[in-house]
């Protein structure tokens, strides 16, 4: 596993700046527009708390959920379909578990990083109010493995890249918008706000901003935590089944 992860490192040592940029500079203009631009109209904030300083978390909890989506859909895809690294890698001494694993490893890097470049951009803003706010960086991690996972086992599963957009589609954006990071997810209708909690994003929003902020989140943290790692482990499961499926003989 240390081997794939380490393999991952090194490709991405070649393309790490072009990622650095817009690390900082998305957090930073996101926060400019939607915290400062569209927070100066919402009116005593939400529950009392300055809007930007109620958003930030949400967001740094939707750009690992972000990166993690990225990272596992074209380039798992590629690594099937059209570089086929994964079958050069299954023809090494290393086992299906150890490129799977060390995949998902390097996902999760990729997640922690930006969620470090964000922490930066929200400190420099003055936004954190509680040394827990470092908690983000285990809670982006398991958010990341969350959403990675499973998004594992459906890159692994079709042949085009079209469905990944139809994933992005109808899935990424609507978790994106209605999961609690732009505004509380009690504002939905009942239908649609059980949607919400379903998904893991809300769970890695109410984790983040209970940490930035240092209140207690709305469900207990033995529970976000249990709900990420099921999440997680069924996730991992299925795409391993699928790796199975398409890499052994």
């Amino acid at each position: 596993m240390a081997a794939v992860f380490e393999f991952h490192l090194v490709t991405y040592r070649r393309v790490w700046r072009g990622s650095a940029m817009s690390s900082f500079v998305l957090p930073l203009l996101t926060m400019l527009g939607f915290g400062l631009g569209v927070g100066a109209y919402v009116d005593g904030g939400v529950d009392g708390t300055p809007y930007l300083d109620w958003m930030v978390p949400g967001l740094i909890a939707s750009t690992a959920m972000q990166v993690a989506v990225f990272e596992s859909t074209w380039p798992v895809l590629s690594s099937f379909s059209w570089a086929r690294t994964y079958e050069g890698q299954a023809a090494t001494p290393v086992r299906l578990d150890d490129i799977l694993g060390g995949n998902l490893l390097f996902v999760a890097f990729r997640a922690l990083t930006s969620i470090v470049a964000f922490l930066l951009v929200a400190l420099a803003f003055g936004v954190l109010h509680s040394p827990w706010a470092l908690a983000v960086l285990p809670i982006g991690a398991l958010l990341a493995f969350a959403i990675a996972a499973p998004t594992f086992a459906y890159s692994a599963s079709v042949s085009s890249d079209s469905y990944l957009a139809l994933l992005f589609r109808f899935v990424v954006i609507p978790m994106s918008l209605f999961a609690g990071v732009f505004f509380p997810v009690e504002s939905l209708p009942v239908g649609l706000r059980w949607l919400a909690y379903a998904s893991p994003l809300w769970h890695g929003v109410d984790l983040s901003r209970a940490a930035t902020l240092g209140v207690a989140p709305q469900w207990s943290v033995t529970g976000h935590l249990a709900y990420l790692s099921v999440w997680a482990v069924v996730g991992y499961l299925l795409a391993r089944q699928r790796f199975a499926k398409r890499l052994v003989v």
